[in-house]
């Protein structure tokens, strides 16, 4: 029997295995390594290099033979690491490659391995408990690691001296690791930075003790104790977090000083070749921030950029030092998402930049979007000239060193990614792809919807006759902050098709709030989550009503999503039941004030000062108003968005008389990858919308 759709995107990790990933370039541009799976269903990473000249591919480590074939072993702390970035591969998930091009270093079942890249020679390095992060210094001659100890420590790469550089003074402090708000909502994993020359650290030190413990139990095993978490949420205090240089000598480390009462969060940090480090550390509010250079000798901070919003300063690329000792930084300016150089915008208004890519002599290479559905590699001179070095319908990636720059392509027209090598003076080389061929190819149509030409995609079942029924309308968002559904990538849209064939109009709309489309456009939701995401799906609705008029029946109307498109789904059908008709909630946030302190007070403000906002934000004052169908889906061992926000919904909910549909997932986090899991409930959620619908 051929295997459903909903379990071969869960086997193949929705047919991102064998796709190179975590690319880098050497510092010659001569050597491209990368991670990929042996083929599109094995989830285990191996390490590859590619040699720019010849075009040939070689397997560096494997960790089935590192490992002697046996199973992985992760300590929690590693499991958590890997929660907090959406990680749901094995093997190797990282690496890390000196300056010199001689070593890297990696970590199985919390054990590191060094390898000597001339010899293709893998060997594993004495360490103290279970291994986090292993970074070698830039000269490659030592490995530094956090482990679960919460140390930072070092040992050469002749595999000597394993020593602790900083340790704990109580249990709940940890050096070397990013804290908990950093890894989920600042996308900084990592808690160590070397110096260029190899000889210290900057190393992040961070104490939860004020931070509150909450509890995540498995009721499916009442003999397992709960486990407990420190989890800041909204209003309640942060990890207290500390930055330090501390040098291989064995001296004390010096402390890096700044207000950390007006600057709480240690938002990004780069120490470049020829420059001491730069830093940006952002207010509670989140309405300041500064970009402070670090005298590593003292520890002292001088600033030098001061950012300010009434809403909220958004967090890009680390600032950092490039050539002259210019100051390059991406910053909101005139509504247009900037790179400036030492304060002055140098990219004009035709590109949103997203991230800078590299700094070098021949300027600033960058991701940018000049139509929001589209992601573009863009060189922006220091004079502020232009090269756009991808066109078309697409999405594109890009690392770069030595000259030789690596492209990730994934286009609309086509479910594959391809993976190219751009060096000086040679033909284009393609790094193989691995992945599974897709079982269908999405038939979508992006279009603009209603005044603010709100971008979405629209599918229809494949076997649709135009204007020969009128279909259930079926919307699949995620709707908030900092995310984007609705791109120039086929990939993007397979489970989309797959809902649509059976028998829906499936529509995913980007509205307010969504990257892309400039700082204007993103603070929209300022303080009105529950207004402006919503009204732009009713819109949505509206529009594809009007367009579609012969195919789509506005009065069967369901909508899907998670996490924050859960909550929007279940927002939906309690505060619009004149629009939408029955909602599949997953993970959703139904109480703000349960939701941690960074993501929820950036957009709400403190709960302390703004209840009223975060009241009328909240889901569970709705709760008599449900007069229509409603399933919550949460997994009980969630840490993100954990599964009291569906419990206290259904509370309310039984309390008011409403009739609904809780489906708990025992042992399941924010990810449910585990086949059979993502199988039925995709395959449950489409039953309970076609009866629904019906």
């Amino acid at each position: 029997m051929t295997d459903s759709y909903p379990r071969l995107a869960a086997r193949t990790l929705r047919f991102t295995l064998g796709i190179p990933r975590n690319v880098t370039v050497s510092p010659d541009g001569a050597t491209v390594r990368f991670i990929r799976t042996p083929d599109g269903v094995t989830r285990s990473g191996q390490l590859w290099e590619l040699d720019v000249a010849s075009g040939a591919e070689s397997l560096l480590v494997d960790p089935q033979d590192v490992l002697a074939g046996a199973d992985e072993d992760l300590s929690p702390e590693e499991r958590s690491r890997r929660e907090r970035a959406r990680e749901s591969a094995g093997g190797l998930v990282s690496y890390d490659v000196d300056g010199t091009g001689r070593w890297a270093c990696f970590t199985l079942s919390g054990r590191l391995f060094a390898v000597h890249l001339g010899a293709n020679a893998v060997r594993e390095l004495p360490a103290t408990g279970a291994v986090i992060d292993p970074r070698l210094d830039p000269t490659g001659r030592h490995v530094a690691y956090a482990n679960s100890a919460g140390e930072l420590r070092v040992v050469d790469v002749a595999g000597t001296q394993d020593r602790a550089l900083v340790s704990p003074e109580t249990p709940t402090q940890a050096w070397g690791r990013a804290e908990f708000i950093a890894a989920e909502e600042m996308d900084r994993m990592r808690g160590f930075w070397w110096a260029p020359d190899g000889r210290s650290l900057l190393v992040e030190r961070y104490d939860d003790a004020e931070v509150p413990v909450w509890h995540i139990a498995d009721p499916a095993n009442p003999d397992r104790p709960a486990v407990e978490q420190r989890y800041p949420a909204a209003g309640t205090p942060n990890s207290i977090v500390t930055l330090w240089h501390v040098t291989l000598d064995g001296s004390a480390p010096t402390e890096v000083t700044w207000d950390h009462a007006a600057f709480e969060y240690l938002a990004r940090i780069d120490w470049s070749e020829g420059s001491d480090p730069v830093l940006q550390v952002l207010s509670r509010d989140q309405r300041r921030s500064l970009v402070l250079e670090v005298d590593p000798a003292t520890g002292a901070t001088r600033t030098l950029r001061e950012l300010a919003d009434d809403a909220w300063v958004e967090l890009s690329s680390a600032p950092r030092r490039g050539p002259g000792g210019r100051l390059v930084t991406v910053e909101d300016v005139d509504g247009r998402r900037r790179v400036c150089v030492d304060g002055t915008a140098i990219s004009g208004d035709t590109w949103q930049v997203r991230s800078i890519v590299d700094v070098s002599d021949s300027g600033v290479l960058v991701t940018a979007s000049d139509e929001p559905t589209e992601v573009h590699v863009v060189r922006i001179s220091f004079d502020g000239s232009t090269d756009v070095l991808t066109q078309g319908r697409a999405v594109h990636g890009a690392v770069s060193g030595g000259g030789t720059t690596v492209i990730v392509r994934s286009e609309l027209e086509s479910t594959t990614t391809t993976v190219t090598v751009h060096a000086p003076g040679r033909e284009p080389a393609s790094i193989r792809v691995l992945s599974e061929p897709a079982p269908l190819t999405p038939e979508v149509e992006l279009v603009r919807l209603g005044d603010r030409e709100l971008r979405a995609a629209v599918l229809f079942p494949r076997d649709h006759v135009p204007g020969s029924r009128r279909l259930p309308l079926l919307m699949d968002p995620y709707g908030g902050p900092h995310a984007q559904r609705v791109l120039a990538s086929g990939r993007m849209f397979l489970e989309a098709q797959w809902m649509a064939d059976q028998g829906f109009c499936v529509v995913v709309a980007d509205g307010r709030g969504t990257p892309g489309r400039g700082s204007a456009w993103e603070r929209e939701i300022h303080h009105r989550f529950a207004e402006v995401t919503l009204q732009d799906q009713v819109d949505a609705v509206a529009a594809i009503a009007e367009r579609h008029p012969d195919d789509v029946d506005a009065g069967r109307v369901g909508i899907t999503g998670w996490s924050y498109g859960g909550y929007l789904a279940a927002l939906a059908v309690l505060a619009r039941p004149d629009v939408f008709h029955a909602a599949v909630a997953g993970a959703p946030v139904t109480e703000w004030r349960l939701y941690d302190t960074c993501y929820t007070e950036r957009y709400l403000g403190h709960p302390a000062t703004d209840p009223q906002v975060y009241d009328e934000n909240s889901l569970l004052p709705l709760a008599p108003r449900l007069e229509r169908p409603l399933m919550l889906i949460h997994g009980l061992a969630d840490d993100n968005v954990v599964a009291a926000h569906t419990l206290r919904l259904s509370s309310a909910l039984l309390a008011a008389g409403r009739a609904h549909t809780v489906l708990p997932l025992s042992g399941v986090t924010h990810m449910t990858p585990q086949e059979e899991v993502a199988e039925n409930l995709k395959l449950i959620q489409m039953e309970f919308l076609r009866q629904q619908l019906a």
